[in-house]
């Protein structure tokens, strides 16, 4: 499974199961144990608050300089939140320091944290304990550690449990994130790397345009417009295939890019985003969203293709195999 992961670099996990399906699609013979081995006793996967300030699953060995990049940029912004929350410099303080001390015992709750928060004195009802530790974890003091078996997220010392790995920093390490970023998910934009990233334009601009004049990019033209990819990345044709993925809610395919309309048809986006930032389990084939599915009352996975017709976009049959294969695996996964 971090194998899976390292060639993505981040997968969205607000959403655990939605997370292990995504690495499943792009995997073979996942299972959810896979992934609570990894964010537990091998420690190779961590969960944390990187771009754009989303929850993803990412190698742990890569989570000190992503977070080194990501993060200051995430507290700025927090920092409208904190005031409207009551939280100052000296409760943001003590509450740093009651993180810091609490999990030296070991692995807690956000609600043990929080318990340890009013027993220090800090008023840590509604969002205020969720800020605390997010703001911890930005800060790299406290990381996301193992699952326990009732599903519980639990919290530890990050010097203790991520990996002592270096990695680059400053411009270098938007270059890498840049690298990254197109080996997943090339063609693409520099646009879509600054929203994916939640850097910016002007944050990327520079690292862009040296990685083009470096010719380690190769162009792409796709639907009228120039794109980049890595050169092993770089399609070398834009021919139909029949291929077929079933995809979780808020699957990196959906996320990557700020353009979505080479993925979604317009007709059909509010299927995909029904609203209340909700994105739903997508059938792509070819690329191109055909339909959406869901569990049904049975768990059963079912489909509900676009336009009722079980077409490709080229008007071809949909693949039977392909998609029936696709059912069996999720059911696979979710029934382990």
């Amino acid at each position: 499974m971090p194998e899976v992961l390292e060639r993505c670099l981040a997968v969205q996990a607000q959403d655990m199961r939605a997370a292990a399906l995504g690495l499943r699609a792009r995997g073979s013979g996942l299972t959810e144990a896979d992934v609570y081995l990894a964010l537990g006793a091998a420690r190779s996967v961590v969960r944390g608050w990187f771009m754009r300030g989303t929850l993803y699953l990412v190698p742990a060995r890569d989570a000190g300089w992503l977070r080194e990049l990501l993060a200051p940029r995430l507290l700025r912004r927090s920092e409208r939140r904190y005031r409207e929350l009551g939280l100052g410099p000296a409760e943001l303080a003590l509450g740093e320091r009651v993180i810091t001390e609490a999990l030296a015992d070991g692995p807690l709750t956000r609600d043990e944290l929080a318990a340890r928060m009013t027993e220090a004195g800090l008023h840590a009802s509604g969002q205020i304990p969720f800020h605390l530790v997010r703001r911890s974890a930005l800060l790299g003091t406290a990381c996301f550690g193992p699952v326990r078996e009732d599903g519980s997220a639990t919290y530890v010392l990050a010097k203790d449990w991520l990996p002592d790995s270096a990695g680059p920093s400053g411009t270098d390490a938007v270059r890498e994130l840049l690298r990254r970023y197109l080996a997943a998910h090339g063609p693409a934009t520099v646009a879509d790397f600054a929203t994916w990233s939640g850097l910016g334009l002007p944050a990327v601009r520079s690292e862009w345009k040296d990685l083009l004049g470096a010719g380690l990019t190769e162009p792409c033209r796709v639907e009228g417009q120039d794109e980049y990819a890595l050169p092993a990345g770089a399609p070398s044709g834009l021919e139909p295939t029949d291929d077929v993925r079933l995809l979780p809610a808020y699957d990196n395919y959906l996320v990557g890019f700020a353009d979505r309309r080479l993925s979604v048809e317009p007709e059909h986006a509010r299927m995909v985003w029904p609203g209340g930032g909700q994105i739903s389990p997508t059938v792509v084939v070819d690329g191109l969203v055909r339909g959406v599915w869901r569990r049904d009352r049975t768990r059963a996975v079912a489909l509900d293709l676009f336009d009722g017709a079980p077409e490709d976009a080229g008007g071809k049959a949909l693949n039977a195999e392909a998609l029936d294969a696709e059912v069996r695996d999720i059911s696979r996964l979710l029934a382990a």
